[in-house]
């Protein structure tokens, strides 16, 4: 497997691979990578010739620096993930080599990017444009993999792709959780065990909403309140929404696809974890 770090070694070699008719992949991550990120890496190898792997800690896209500085950083064990998985190139570039100057450009995509994340994270999802529109560029991939514990994210950038007109295909991939129920991300590695254990709470009250039969508000307060009454976990926001538009709901009837996203803090440090599920 190659690592490279310069955005022009990477668009030599995917020329080389171009001109031999390959098809080109394409892993957007942020590094500290699991087995979520794996089945990721392994569905590109298996659907291209070359799958390209980007790590790298996007600044733009944190509105909290704490929550930048304490991201986990593991690029030796990540390129060892990576080479297991099959993939033939990392490219895992410094902050300077992806943004010489400031950005300066500005992506809007309402509803789909102000609720939500959108509205908790100001400027998230500009950065998560940024970040994956000049990703896209380098590569010119025939197809772009994400996971889908992030939908809100894969809503926005499916948007943008369409904003944009870029000929690729998006392909979403489903949520891999651990064996308690608990979403896989990156962000896990920072919770004690036990607050691991709690954590997984999150989705087995969320799937005893599916049963409830009830009003869509019920279903809201019925999942805020029982995970909010478990200490350690607290919930920023649960939004039952159109599953495309990201619209909020009031009633099972508003839309064909329907789902729920949810944001809860757990632990004391507290740290942040999101997850959903679908109801239609």
């Amino acid at each position: 497997m190659l690592i490279i770090n310069k955005i022009s070694e990477l668009q030599s070699q995917l020329q080389n691979e171009r001109q031999k008719g390959h098809s080109i992949g394409l892993v957007p991550t942020m590094g500290a990578l699991h087995e979520g990120h794996a089945s990721l890496v392994r569905r590109s190898v298996s659907e291209n010739d070359v799958t390209v792997v980007s790590i790298f800690l996007n600044p733009t896209q944190f509105n909290d620096k704490k929550d930048l500085e304490r991201y986990p950083r593991t690029l030796e064990a990540d390129c060892k993930l990576l080479e297991q998985c099959g993939a033939q190139i990392a490219f895992a570039p410094s902050v300077e080599e992806i943004y010489p100057e400031p950005d300066t450009r500005t992506f809007s995509y309402p509803p789909t990017d102000s609720v939500m994340e959108g509205a908790m994270r100001p400027g998230h999802f500009n950065g998560v444009c940024q970040i994956v529109s000049k990703l896209f560029s380098y590569t010119n991939p025939d197809r772009a993999y994400f996971g889908e514990k992030d939908y809100q994210q894969i809503a926005v950038i499916r948007r943008m792709v369409t904003d944009l007109g870029l000929k690729l295909i998006m392909v979403p991939c489903p949520v891999i959780r651990e064996e308690s129920g608990l979403a896989m991300s990156s962000r896990n590695t920072l919770l004690t065990d036990e607050e691991r254990a709690i954590a997984a709470n999150i989705y087995r009250v969320m799937k005893e909403s599916l049963s409830l039969n009830a009003m869509v508000s019920e279903t809201h307060d019925y999942v805020v309140d029982n995970i909010n009454a478990i200490e350690g976990l607290e919930v920023q926001y649960f939004s039952i929404v159109d599953g495309d538009t990201l619209a909020d709901i009031t009633s099972w009837e508003d839309a064909e696809s329907i789902v729920g996203c949810i944001t809860v803090f757990c632990g004391s440090k507290p740290i942040r974890l999101i997850d959903h599920i679908r109801y239609k």
